[in-house]
């Protein structure tokens, strides 16, 4: 492999070393809806319409209407290509940031001028526009304007001053405008941006886009793995065994990735609200991540810019609300924050975890346990049920013996077919708080939820009871190495 990865430059190095993991065009792309339609085709995966799969990046060498940008697309919609940009192999990815999490390193500030500020526009000029400066798509036609999918939102809390780093819902406004959805309660910036405005302060905050692999996966770790104050900069630096390095931004007292292709400074407004799709009047936001197109906000928060700084010959790294890279950025933390609550309470049981590509990462994990002795079961499902304190948006968990592949779920369903009776094995859990996403988290898709966004959270224990696992052994075949008949070799044949 290459020099290791440290931005978004040296991982796409890193693909195109990797055969069939990166497609480059120069053929012009139109941001509005082609990038996105292109790659639906190529890449997306995930819970993308269908037809779609899971396949190489896209590196888009001509935008139109932005000379000299390029665009980058699907760098993390494959676990195979997660894996090889962080260094570890695929079924490990959960064990390695739990370990990272446990033992984080913070980010330096660096002195001087930093890569992403090579070329620098300021709001205050007569000709700056966000609009053109950053090539930012829409995902669908009908999207409320320009989404930037991938920027690393970063802020400090205005009583302790400690930071964090968040991917938030960003669309373009405005020459100098851009909107912030905060989820209610679910993100740290958000509860940053509504103390300032009890102090009727603005909040500096810095948005990095096209940024090291590292930084995006560890940014999407969430509480209570990071309680606030936590900064996810520091288990980015501790998968890469160094510190991420920040810069002084130009224009706003706070601190942005350095060697970011773009960095957009500004300030979060107190006291405004925006209509998402103010310009569009489509009703609609983005396609998330359950593959349907959320409805636009009247309550996004505005960010007023106050310059735009980036790299030259800039790559503005997005990507597809509900594809395989939603699945990668939210489900292997996801993973680790299950394991971590886990191992605290039963070490030894939990094999490993699979935040599965149907529930965006977020909805749906496979917990592969291990019954050890006659009194682990039903620990099984105590394990379930940390799961679920772990990560509040978890909707459905599978339960399932050492012996199946939680990252198959053609085995999963095996599992499911012959070690499951739906009488004895769904484990319910009505009334609880999930995800707003979810359309069937409605009292209108069923009588047992009493507000949007609550859900009845479900437990399938497709594992065989401890008693009967002598009845449940799978058939075993002889151990051979195939190579020699897979080589094709002349010298084989006799």
């Amino acid at each position: 492999m290459s020099d290791k990865v440290t931005d978004l430059r040296s991982a796409i190095e890193r693909l195109k070393e990797m055969p069939g993991q990166l497609l480059e065009t120069h053929v012009p792309v139109e941001p509005m809806a082609e990038l996105s339609g292109i790659y639906r085709h190529v890449g997306a995966g995930g819970t993308v319409k269908r037809p779609t799969k899971e396949g190489p990046a896209m590196l888009f060498h001509r935008v139109k209407g932005h000379p000299g940008a390029k665009a980058a697309i699907g760098l993390l919609a494959s676990r195979k290509r997660v894996a090889s940009l962080l260094d570890c192999p695929p079924e490990k990815l959960g064990w390695k940031l739990f370990e990272c999490a446990g033992h984080p390193i913070e980010p330096v500030v660096i002195h001087g001028k930093a890569q992403c500020q090579e070329v620098v526009h300021r709001a205050d000029s007569p000709d700056f526009d966000l609009r053109k400066l950053v090539p930012a798509p829409t995902n669908t036609p009908v999207d409320a304007g320009p989404y930037i999918t991938l920027g690393m939102c970063y802020a400090s809390h205005p009583d302790t001053g400690l930071s964090d780093v968040t991917i938030h819902r960003l669309c373009i406004q405005g020459k100098d405008e851009l909107s912030i959805f905060f989820t209610p309660g679910a993100r740290h910036i958000g509860a940053m941006a509504e103390r300032a405005e009890e102090l009727n302060q603005r909040l500096p905050i810095s948005v990095s886009i096209g940024v090291d692999p590292a930084i995006e996966v560890g940014s999407c770790f969430e509480p209570p793995t990071t309680p606030l104050g936590f900064d996810e900069l520091s288990i980015a630096g501790a998968l890469r065994g160094e510190p991420v390095k920040l810069c002084r931004c130009l224009t706003v007292k706070e601190h942005a990735i350095a060697n970011a292709e773009y960095v957009i400074e500004g300030e979060v407004i107190p006291g405004v609200r925006v209509q998402e799709d103010q310009n569009s009047h489509t009703g609609y936001a983005m396609p998330e991540f359950p593959g349907y197109t959320g409805p636009a906000s009247s309550q996004c928060w505005m960010i007023k810019v106050t310059a735009v700084t980036h790299r030259k010959d800039p790559i503005l790294q997005t990507c597809i609300g509900p594809s395989e890279e939603h699945v990668s950025m939210a489900g292997i933390p996801t993973e680790a924050s299950i394991i971590g609550m886990i191992e605290k309470a039963m070490p030894g049981r939990l094999q490993n975890v699979y935040c599965c590509s149907a529930g965006g990462g977020k909805y749906m994990a496979v917990l592969q346990f291990c019954k050890k002795t006659a009194s682990d079961e039903g620990r099984q499902r105590q394990a379930a049920l940390l799961a679920f304190s772990a990560f509040s948006e978890l909707k459905h968990i599978f339960l399932v013996d050492e012996d199946v592949d939680c990252f198959d779920m053609n085995d999963v369903l095996w599992a499911m077919n012959t070690r499951f009776q739906g009488d004895a094995d769904i484990i319910t859990i009505p009334g609880v708080r999930c995800h707003p996403l979810d359309p069937s988290n409605d009292p209108d898709f069923s009588p047992s939820i009493r507000d949007h966004g609550i859900a009845c959270k479900t437990i399938f224990d497709c594992t065989v009871p401890y008693s009967l696992k002598e009845r449940f052994q799978r058939a075993q075949f002889l151990d051979v190495d195939p190579s020699p008949w897979m080589s094709g070799q002349k010298e084989h044949e006799v």
